[in-house]
């Protein structure tokens, strides 16, 4: 059996290739939005430029809002394959689906009640509905695959943002295309409105699924069923909301929707805040149990709580070892939050006794070969200026692990087992 990389061991994975779940996911997206990106050529074959002028135009403000998201995401960071499936299937599946089943719906409504009726009901109904389910299915999938990689709300709110940029992404090239070919002077409206008053509609209607999504997947119970449905209807009931307020009631409804999305935005950054001091919390409560092991110090706790701390404990790293010192230290850091995060799921009992201590002793053990790689790099170390000249897990050989008081959750007794012959640990691979 190969060495797991460190890489993988942060990820949960027991094996270095990557998910091919995920794989076929990227494809699929991909394909989507080629398909999609072609049907837009198609709506306007007289004016092919304006496919990539509405691209030129809307790629700012969705740069300046991953960026935002990834950095909401630093202390517990998501794997960068997962966030690309996110987006890429909100800018391909998502919006593709939602532009065939959406025009489909308005042509069998025009049929039925005529063409302005029909595009109302389907830009305040039918539209909410269909989009909302389309980038809902993508937390579904991840809720039912990848449980374990949701942690909490921050989780559910940053594959949910993820998601509705690629949508958002995708559907702005589609209305500046209309504002292109338009009246002169309109598309600058149209970049105002989407790209500039309102650009997080998409990301945070769809954050209310990823919200019923976390619960689901952090607690036990009969609630866990029912808040993804909740969430759902709550991602449809402001999406219409926006919608039919600007289409139903003018600019009063717009008004009026925009004020009640600005409170909801509001209680989403409270959301995120208090996420965050639970995380800094779960360290604070769980880690104390290694001390005695030596596998982490008072000082680092500290550290390990604030953004600041780890910036500066890699920083020093890199002075102190270059490139494989700060490597080390981020996967030292990375594996600690994972071991808060993993006695937090024994707690709330979402995770087996056999699984918890099998992850347990490989995260441990990626934080000892941490250690190791940063000294075989820098053998005498100047001292941490996290650990003020006082004992550092980073740099102490720990005790072993046998009796530590980590948990009280045990294994329950197995049948006795033939002998089998002796395997390699898989333990993670080095540095380099």
């Amino acid at each position: 059996m190969p060495a797991l990389s460190p890489k993988s061991v942060l990820e949960g994975r027991s094996t270095n290739r990557a998910p091919v779940s995920l794989i076929i996911g990227l494809v699929v997206s991909g394909v989507c939005l080629l398909l999609a990106l072609a049907s837009y050529f198609a709506m306007d074959p007289g004016a092919p430029g304006n496919v990539v002028i509405g691209m030129l135009l809307a790629l700012p403000t969705a740069i300046v809002l991953v960026a935002l998201i990834l950095l909401i995401d630093r202390l517990e960071p998501e794997p960068r394959l997962n966030l690309l499936v996110a987006f890429g299937w909100g800018a391909g599946v998502a919006l593709l689906g939602a532009l065939i089943v959406n025009t489909l719906g308005e042509s069998v409504l025009a049929v039925v009640l005529g063409p302005e009726p029909a595009t109302v009901l389907t830009v305040s109904v039918i539209a909410p509905v269909v989009e909302e389910s389309f980038k809902g299915a993508l937390l579904l999938f991840l809720l039912l695959v990848r449980r374990n990689e949701i942690d909490g709300p921050t989780d559910g709110i940053v594959y949910a943002g993820l998601c509705g940029l690629g949508f958002a992404l995708v559907e702005n090239v589609l209305y500046y295309m209309q504002g292109l070919a338009s009246v002169p002077g309109e598309i600058w409206g149209t970049v105002l409105i989407r790209g500039v008053v309102a650009p997080l509609g998409h990301p945070m209607y769809t954050a209310m699924t990823g919200l019923g999504i976390a619960y689901a997947a952090t607690h036990r119970g009969v609630g866990r069923v029912f808040a993804p449905i909740l969430g759902w209807c709550a991602a449809v009931f402001l999406h219409a909301l926006w919608n039919g307020g600007s289409v139903l009631f003018g600019f009063g409804g717009l008004v009026l929707a925009y004020l009640i999305e600005a409170a909801v935005l509001l209680a989403l950054v409270i959301v995120l805040v208090r996420d965050r001091r639970r995380l800094v919390h779960l360290i604070g409560r769980y880690l104390p149990s290694y001390i005695p092991s030596g596998l982490v110090a008072p000082n680092d706790i500290q550290m390990l709580g604030t953004m600041r701390g780890r910036r500066q404990a890699r920083n020093w790293a890199r002075h102190q070892a270059g490139a494989v010192g700060a490597q080390a230290m981020g996967d030292y850091q990375l594996a600690a939050t994972e071991l808060a995060l993993l006695h937090a799921q024994a707690e709330r009992r979402t995770i087996d006794p056999q699984r918890f201590f099998a992850r347990r002793g490989q995260i441990v053990t990626l934080m000892g070969m941490a250690r190791e790689a940063f000294f075989r790099r820098m053998p005498q170390p100047k001292p941490a200026p996290w650990a003020r000249n006082q004992q550092s897990g980073f740099f102490t050989v720990p005790q072993q692990l046998n009796d530590m008081p980590t948990h009280k959750l045990r294994i329950p007794p197995q049948p006795p087992q033939p002998p089998q012959p002796p395997q390699p640990p898989g333990r993670p691979g080095p540095w380099r």
